[in-house]
């Protein structure tokens, strides 16, 4: 038999959770054909011996909605090893839109995700109003990953309610059946799903909260219940308290989730982290959807891979941008900065003028809870190697500490700032929520947070952090592909992919693993319009393989684009 593709004598993780064994992989028409000793011609073949052979992975949790009409390679989560993406979470999307509401659509995007507004005005190419038309954009672009989508309920609401939707108003109830039909012609058009947020911490770039973040349990369940009715999707939230806003919020946005989730018979899967205001909702939350699980109840907390972090540095913010000095150095190059910043009348002037700011304007920049992140990025540091802990075992001040810092490696170094699943200054609350039976693995929020962040590389961080590096309790390294693949393909019903088994997409990774590494984020101009965004870049993978095509070598695209959107859930 002749195959397309052979990947030859690799040590297959196949995404099952069974054991590592050394096998070929065979992929014909896009398709795995063999895993075992594969003989015939293939018109390519990889040379695999020594390296890891997975399955792609699977991301539930992006927001490249709007990246997707002008970028074919979705950067940087196509170099962490993805081969699918899901869009459209938190509520938030650009379709439906009328006309006239694409400059609110982007400025609602903007502020819940930090995507630069520019980018997206000039980025986005406009072909859509009703949401089958979008994936029909979708479908139409070029990728090399495949892309699923979820109806976002912002869009949705500001659609049908307008101004009324927008603000937050109360929806009649001929609002929820029109809304409903919307969901439900999206969902007949392909859609994975439903989203929302309720969470106040998402906002529009004009400070309203996202539109439904207030919605009552009959608009939730009215649109919940086209997902019920068609036997299909995903329901998909942000809840209230997800960021320790509302400490009360976790128990009352259980019960209803708990109580949707068993009228629909649909997954129910929320944002869940750890926050310092209730470091311990985590463990009753869990506990809760143990309780539904044992009822039949399919609630699926989506859980990070790592702290969520702000990353500090001198190219975007930091405290000395905080100080009446700053101004006249914070618009010239990095370069100047870096040169004013090492003159020593500047340096006392600002560490002057630091230590007189309000300390609650400095609460994400804090000395005592932030860390150099170094070349080698580490996001488990150690209590002691905090700034403020660095400083006082040198005798020295822990701004002026900080300020030195900053100017490390020509002004590129940075800080790294756990916000979320941190408390305790270790992964320990991550390692239990990821290994908890209802969890699925997602957040990682690729193609969002531009200024202040980049998760998309949670995927490789899985790998190296988790199964190879940690100095304690590690995860054995098939369950966690299976976390990133089977698992994340299963809670979205798309059981044509998340392993390597024949009849399964021939979505693989070459990995070798002992040179797999994350380099240090940096900062880039190549949106459009110039704007800035984090990227992050990795090493060791040798090869990624889409529906059998190779799109990158050792990180370098090939230039074939094999993704397709993906059209409802499949077995």
């Amino acid at each position: 038999m002749a195959h397309d593709l052979v990947i030859k004598g690799g040590r297959v993780v196949d995404g099952t959770g069974v054991a590592a064994r050394t096998a070929d992989v065979a992929i014909t028409d896009g398709v795995i054909t063999e895993v075992g000793t594969v003989s015939g011609a293939a018109r390519e073949t990889i040379d695999a011996d020594g390296a890891l052979v997975t399955p792609g992975f699977v991301d539930p949790h992006t927001h490249f909605d709007g990246q997707v009409t002008w970028d074919p390679l979705l950067t940087p989560t196509c170099w962490h090893g993805v081969t699918t993406v899901v869009l459209g979470n938190c509520g938030v999307g650009f379709a439906p839109a009328h006309p006239d509401q694409h400059d609110w659509l982007i400025g609602l995007m903007e502020g819940v995700e930090d995507i630069p507004g520019a980018a997206l005005s000039e980025g986005i190419r406009w072909g859509w109003e009703s949401y089958p038309e979008y994936l029909d954009i979708v479908d139409q672009a070029p990728k090399i990953m495949d892309i699923g989508s979820l109806v976002p309920h912002g869009s949705v609401r500001g659609y049908v309610m307008g101004e009324r939707g927008a603000k937050n108003e109360p929806a009649t109830s001929d609002d929820i059946e029109r809304m409903a039909a919307i969901v439900r012609e999206g969902m007949q058009a392909g859609a994975l799903g439903f989203s929302t947020s309720r969470t106040i911490a998402h906002m529009a770039i004009d400070g309203e909260p996202v539109p439904g973040t207030f919605a009552a349990e009959d608009e939730l369940f009215g649109i919940g219940r086209v997902l019920g009715e068609l036997g299909t999707g995903v329901f998909e939230l942000a809840p209230a308290g997800a960021l320790g806003e509302d400490l009360a919020a976790p128990e009352r946005e259980m019960a209803w989730m708990r109580k949707l989730a068993a009228e629909i018979r649909r997954p129910v899967s929320f944002v869940l982290t750890q926050n310092d205001h209730d470091p311990d909702a985590w463990r009753r939350m869990l506990d809760e959807c143990a309780a539904a699980a044992a009822d039949g109840v399919p609630i699926h907390p989506q859980v990070h891979g790592r702290s969520v972090t702000l990353l500090i540095g001198l190219e975007n913010f930091h405290p000395f941008a905080y100080c009446a000095s700053w101004g006249p150095i914070g618009i010239q190059s990095l370069e100047a900065r870096v040169a004013a910043m090492r003159d020593s009348a500047v340096k006392a002037r600002l560490l002057e003028e630091v230590a007189a700011i309000d300390p609650s304007m400095l609460q994400f920049i804090d000395p005592e809870r932030v860390f150099p992140l170094g070349e080698n990025p580490d996001y488990e540091p150690k209590r002691e190697d905090s700034i403020a802990n660095r400083a006082r075992a040198l005798g020295r001040e822990p701004y002026d500490l900080y300020y030195d810092t900053l100017l490390e490696d020509g002004g590129r170094q940075l800080v790294l700032r756990p916000l979320l699943n941190y408390t305790d200054f270790n992964l320990d609350a991550v390692r239990t929520m990821l290994e908890h039976p209802t969890t699925a693995w997602g957040l990682s929020d690729g193609g969002a947070h531009c200024g202040t962040t980049c998760d998309a590389s949670t995927s490789t961080f899985m790998l190296t952090h988790w199964a190879r590096d940690r100095s304690r309790d590690r995860l054995p390294l098939e369950w966690v592909v299976r976390k990133i693949t089977k698992d994340s393909a299963n809670l979205f019903g798309l059981g044509d992919r998340g392993t390597l088994e024949p009849g399964k997409l021939g979505d693989v990774n070459v990995i070798d693993f002992d040179r797999l590494r994350l380099f240090r984020p940096e900062m880039i101009h190549d949106l459009p319009g110039d704007a800035r965004r984090f990227i992050q870049r990795s090493e060791g993978y040798v090869a990624t393989v889409k529906s059998g095509a190779v799109t990158l070598r050792e990180g370098v695209d090939q230039g074939v684009r094999p993704g397709a959107l993906i059209r409802g859930a499949r077995s």
